[in-house]
This record gives C-alpha cells, structure tokens and sequence, in this order.
C-alpha cells in the first residue's frame, strides 16, 4: 500500500491519527498542495479529484476519501476499534463524526478558503478553480463560532464525545478544534467539559501523528 499525505493539512492527519491508534504503518509520500503539486498531471492521475489523502491499496484499489480510507482500515484491523462494535455504536459514532464534519470541517474551511490570499480562486477543494465569495467567509467563521460553543454539550461529562470508548468522532472533533486555530477560533474560556476532554485526547501519542 501507499499513503499520499500532506503533513500540515487537516484532512491527511485525521488518517494519521487513525493509523497511529491502531499501530499501523504505510508507506507515505508528501504531496506539496502550498506548490500546487495536487494539481498537477502527475497526481492528478493518482486522484483525479486532486486532493489529499489517498490510499492505494496492495490491488490498485485507490481510495481518495477518508471515510473510506477509514472504513478499509478498521476492516483490516479490527484492533482497537475506533468505528463502534455494536450496530447501535456505529450509528451513534457515525451521527456524531457526520456533525462534526458539517458543522465543524466545513464551516472552518469556509472561512479559511474564502479568506485566505494564497487561495485566491480555490475557494473550494478540486479539479476546478472558483472564487471566493467574502460573505462566505464571515458565515463560515460564525459557523465555526457555534460548533465550538456547541462541543461542550457534545462532550458533557463523558470521557469521551461517544462515551467510554475513543472513536473517530474524536479525532475529527481534535482535529476540528486545531483546525480552528488557523482562523483564530478556540474554544470557549467557560466551555470546562470540552476543555478537559480535549486536553484528554491531544495527550494521546496519536494526536501527534
């Protein structure tokens, strides 16, 4: 297999961190999106779609999404599970990892694509180039304001944001709250359950991948 990562992007590391809790290693080539390598023919024959990460499996096989990159994992390697084990488990982490994503992911990369002076014209991930839209850009930070605000209440006491056990719907949520970081967005000062919860997992060795 092969693992095409770009090591400062959120995306790529939500696959780190997987790997990294799972004890898996595969061998990774750094795609360099600052330069544009994404879009060049070279790459864009690994993935049409020009974004990272991807993983090509022993047969070919080329997934270009994390989900699905996720999915092809945990069914490989079963240990630990980080997907649920129970049907009931695996909705609920899936409905939690689902909100996080539209709600956190997608707002932030709202406000960052739009906004961002070296994006100019890449406002949104691909193939295609499109413009920036300023307004999206402030609807984008407002977004991202609320998800943050709302992660306490997702957290409430548990240990974890899917309760006793760390699934993906923490490390999107970890890597969310990073992420924000890039638009000057942190959590609440009072947000007390999301502050201990997040200085939980980014203790972890994974959070470092």
């Amino acid at each position: 297999m092969k693992f095409y990562d770009c090591k400062p992007a959120p995306s790529p590391r939500r696959v780190r961190v997987f790997m990294a809790e799972k004890g898996i290693e595969i061998p990774t080539v750094q795609v360099d999106l600052r330069n544009g390598e994404h879009l060049k023919p070279e790459f864009r024959a690994i993935n049409p779609h020009c974004t990272v990460p991807v993983l090509v499996l022993d047969d070919g096989t080329r997934l270009v999404s994390t989900a699905a990159i996720w999915r092809y994992l945990e069914e490989t390697r079963a240990d630990p599970p980080l997907m649920g084990t129970t049907a009931t488990e695996k909705a609920v982490i899936a409905d939690t990892q689902w909100r996080i994503e539209a709600e956190g992911f997608m707002a932030i990369a709202e406000a960052l694509r739009n906004s961002t002076p070296g994006m100019k014209d890449r406002a949104v991930t691909g193939p295609v180039n499109y413009a920036q839209i300023p307004e999206l850009a402030a609807r984008g930070r407002q977004r991202a304001e609320v998800f943050l605000g709302r992660l306490d209440e997702m957290v409430g006491t548990k240990p974890f944001l899917c309760g006793d056990r760390y699934t993906v719907a923490d490390i999107d949520a970890m890597i969310a709250v990073d992420f924000a970081k890039w638009i000057k967005l942190e959590l609440p000062a009072g947000a007390a359950n999301a502050r201990r919860w997040y200085a939980s997992v980014a203790s972890r060795p994974s959070a470092r991948a």
